[in-house]
């Protein structure tokens, strides 16, 4: 297995699983799991692992948790994240007393901020690496690259990107110092997956190439399948299509073959996005329907969101040529944009929400109010606008348990906080431009109030934003409600 033989260790595990017994054979069955786990079969790896729990004991200070540590990352794989954080927070709860295996604690939280990028909650999955890094640099320095890579890829993901490409290359220089060879393809796969989305192309294909190469001959299918989607991103913003369309169904192929059906779903909608290019409509529709449908099942409410965004954008350019399909292009991009506009409160830092802001919500929102234009959907403008001017509010609460140093510049377009807010109590309403300033400068936000218009005092877009949270489940308004 060390050798990366792993069709030869997984025949040895599978023989001692049926020879040996008692403890033996459920350490064998629990390794045969792992293998299978590493050679892309994640649904038998998941069955396995369940099965080598449901027979043994539990005074298994380490099998136990190593066990439901590794059948979280089978799940992850399978898009399956109840039950993969359902794992962790048994396995946590096994490791929390005193004498616990230190690096069994390090490898929980490791998981756990894996399901948190998986969710997307970027400032928990920070918070939770930085802990894990903070652990494996006192105990186990040879696996601190897992860390430093999930800070890597959380910091990418809300915009900062230099920092970012800083803790994935400490990354790929520890993986190196220990000698781990899956960490080295790992990590110099997750950089070119960075330099793709950054536009540097010629970086990326090296480490990319170098990667694939390890993870082909070594048979980890599921990385491959990673190897080959970001070639065919490379090939679509090079303007290739057929290469383009090729490595997408390589990795389709992979991604299915592994079990990973949310990586699929993924890909899918860039097969989507090639399709719709290419005139071949009804093709890109059924693509983003199953990944829809996909995201839905495992509920992944965010990711349904972006595809009808980008299903919206991707219906833009037939407008002119058949305007009926400009009612369903308001029904995507409404609850899309209001569903992602959201997300940017629940951010804790200024930049972050300015980065979201910028890649997503700003993007979402304009479509929306292009399309309701187009439709001539008056009320609907209206409520949008309604929407965009009722500024922001900070979260006195949160506010209130962590102190926040600002730089003075910051501070001089504020009023003093009240220590009192009155009726306000839980939370100050900012206009837009204060709202601005507090975004900037890293104040908690809380979500938006919902808005009264006049004369009749109904809420602006309710009905919206009631089909949003439905289609999505996910709060999208505070409870609060302030006049227009």
């Amino acid at each position: 297995m060390a050798r990366g033989e792993l069709g030869e260790a997984l025949r040895i595990f599978e023989d001692a699983a049926l020879t040996e017994a008692g403890d033996i054979r459920v350490c064998a069955m629990v390794n045969a799991a792992a293998v299978t786990d590493q050679l892309g079969d994640h649904a038998l790896a998941a069955e396995r692992y369940r099965e080598a729990l449901a027979q043994m004991g539990t005074d298994a200070p380490r099998m136990r948790p190593a066990a439901l540590i590794n059948l979280s990352q089978a799940l992850q794989l399978l898009g399956d994240l109840d039950g993969a954080q359902d794992a962790l927070e048994q396995a946590r709860e096994l490791l929390s007393g005193d004498g616990a295996p230190v690096e069994l604690r390090y490898a929980c939280l490791v998981s756990l901020t894996a399901v948190a990028l998986h969710r997307q909650q970027w400032a928990r999955s920070i918070e939770i690496a930085s802990e894990s890094l903070d652990a494996a640099t006192g105990f186990a320095p040879e696996q601190v690259g897992h860390s430093l890579m999930n800070l890597a890829a959380a910091h990418f993901e809300t915009g900062r990107w230099e920092l970012a490409e800083d803790f994935a290359g400490q990354a790929l220089a520890a993986f190196a110092a220990a000698g781990d060879g899956d960490g080295i393809a790992e990590t110099r796969q997750n950089i070119a997956v960075m330099f793709t989305r950054a536009g540097r192309f010629d970086e990326a294909e090296p480490l990319l190439a170098t990667a694939q190469d390890y993870f082909e001959t070594s048979g980890h299918s599921h990385r491959a399948g990673i190897g080959w989607k970001v070639m065919g991103l490379i090939a679509e913003r090079r303007d290739q299509p057929y290469a383009a369309e090729v490595h997408y169904r390589r990795a389709l192929e992979r991604f299915e073959e592994s079990g990973v059906i949310v990586d699929a779903a993924d890909v899918r909608t860039r097969l989507a996005t090639v399709a719709f290019n290419a005139g071949r409509y009804a093709e890109g529709e059924a693509e983003l329907a199953t990944a829809r449908t996909i995201y839905a099942e495992h509920g992944l409410g965010l990711l349904c969101a972006q595809v009808d965004y980008w299903h919206a954008g991707l219906v833009e350019p037939l407008l002119e040529a058949n305007p009926a399909l400009l009612p369903q292009a308001v029904d995507l991009a409404v609850p899309a944009a209001l569903a992602l506009d959201a997300v940017r409160y629940e951010l804790p830092d200024g930049a972050q929400r300015e980065t979201w802001n910028r890649r997503m919500a700003d993007p979402a929102m304009r479509l929306a109010f292009r399309y309701s234009y187009l439709a001539g959907d008056v009320d609907l403008l209206a409520d949008l606008i309604e929407t965009a001017c009722a500024g922001t509010t900070l979260d006195i609460d949160r506010l209130a348990g962590q102190p926040t140093r600002l730089p003075l510049d910051t501070l001089d377009p504020l009023e003093p906080l009240p220590s009192n807010p009155g009726p306000l109590n839980d939370a100050l309403q900012l206009g837009n431009a204060l709202a601005a300033v507090a975004a900037r400068a890293g104040l908690p936000v809380a979500l938006p109030p919902r808005v009264a218009v006049a004369p009749d005092g109904r809420i602006a877009l309710d009905v919206w934003i009631t089909a949003a949270e439905q289609r999505y489940g996910r709060a999208l308004r505070d409870s609060r409600v302030v006049r227009a």
